[in-house]
């Protein structure tokens, strides 16, 4: 359920404690001014096409925290408590006076991030530019001039530099190796093995995973503080077998539905531990370390890395941006 909420107030309107106000030059003041919260408020609302049940919170609420969140990045928790100790916070979120009580509980920070996808994000943020864009570099009509004629043949004006750079955004990830990420392969193939087993049980055999005997022969080598080459080559080797046997299984069992019982999320990831397994596969018959487009995550795998040459890191990780800014304003 969801109730449409009037966001149209001003810093006058925020009522503070022992007769305070907020000063209009600051930064949360001027930012609020700049979003276009009417316009997502009407996307937000219809997410919830329920009449009944308890009320989500506002728009204003949801996109804002996310704001906050990233702007001055918080944790979930820290963003709450940023919120609930200041004011401009308050009123950058919608409210009309100063609370000290939570304004919602951290763990709703979760349900925010799904409901503003990249889809939403990318028209907010063009909405956002073309309110704010300038339009300093438009000539002014020649007096007497046919508005209607053809400008096919002018020439246009050089409106300036055009500056082209890539770059990643950093990304939190689990350090990897190949051995963890073949490990992680291996007990997700044999989850899926389990799911599409489930209802086709005391009608055929369960195939056999072996995974006690692989997760020991894992663990033997991933315990060893500087485990040696060949024993390494060797735990590569064998997580190698397991994932092709699961995967053999799995496609021996999925011929058996009509509609997989995987859901959408579990068929992309077993695309990915395929395409994993192609690359460990080949790197470790060319005996080499590097692969094109390799696969550092299986739950992420848009995640890429990049050299940086930094003194605290080499190489981080991320996913790949492509940035343009136009007078001032950038577009992802």
């Amino acid at each position: 359920m969801y109730r449409k909420k009037d966001d149209r107030i001003t810093i006058d309107d925020f009522l503070l404690p022992f007769g305070g106000y907020l000063l209009a030059d600051n930064r949360w003041v001027i930012k609020a001014k700049m979003i276009p919260w009417e316009d997502i408020e009407g996307d937000y609302a219809d997410l919830f096409p329920s009449g009944t049940g308890t009320v989500a919170k506002p728009a204003r609420v949801a996109f804002g925290a996310l704001i906050i969140k990233e702007t001055l990045g918080l944790t979930d928790e820290e963003t709450v408590e940023q919120i609930r100790e200041n004011p401009y916070l308050q009123y950058f979120l919608g409210y009309k006076e100063f609370s000290t009580e939570k304004p919602f509980d951290p763990s709703l920070m979760v349900f925010f991030r799904k409901r503003f996808g990249f889809k939403n994000l990318t028209e907010i943020n063009e909405t956002i530019c073309k309110m704010q864009k300038r339009d300093d570099y438009d000539p002014p009509p020649a007096t007497g001039g046919d508005p209607d004629r053809n400008s096919a043949d002018e020439v246009p004006q050089n409106r300036g530099k055009m500056l082209m750079d890539s770059t990643r955004k950093a990304a939190d990830i689990r350090y990897h190796t190949d051995l963890s990420l073949l490990n992680e392969a291996r007990q997700k193939t044999e989850k899926f093995i389990d799911i599409l087993y489930e209802p086709l049980k005391g009608k055929i055999l369960k195939p056999r995973t072996y995974r006690n005997i692989a997760k020991s022969k894992y663990l033997a080598v991933a315990k060893l503080r500087l485990p040696r080459k060949k024993q390494l080559r060797k735990a590569i080797r064998q997580q190698l077998n397991y994932i092709h046997r699961n995967l053999k299984h799995i496609e021996t069992l999925s011929a058996c539905y009509i509609i997989s019982p995987l859901t959408i999320y579990q068929g992309l990831q077993l695309e990915t531990i395929k395409e994993l397994y192609r690359q460990q596969l080949f790197m470790y018959k060319d005996k080499t370390h590097s692969v094109e487009n390799c696969t550092l995550s299986i739950s992420q795998p848009h995640i890429k890395p990049i050299v940086r040459g930094k003194a605290r890191a080499s190489v981080e990780f991320g996913a790949k941006l492509a940035i343009s800014v136009v007078d001032g304003m950038a577009y992802l």
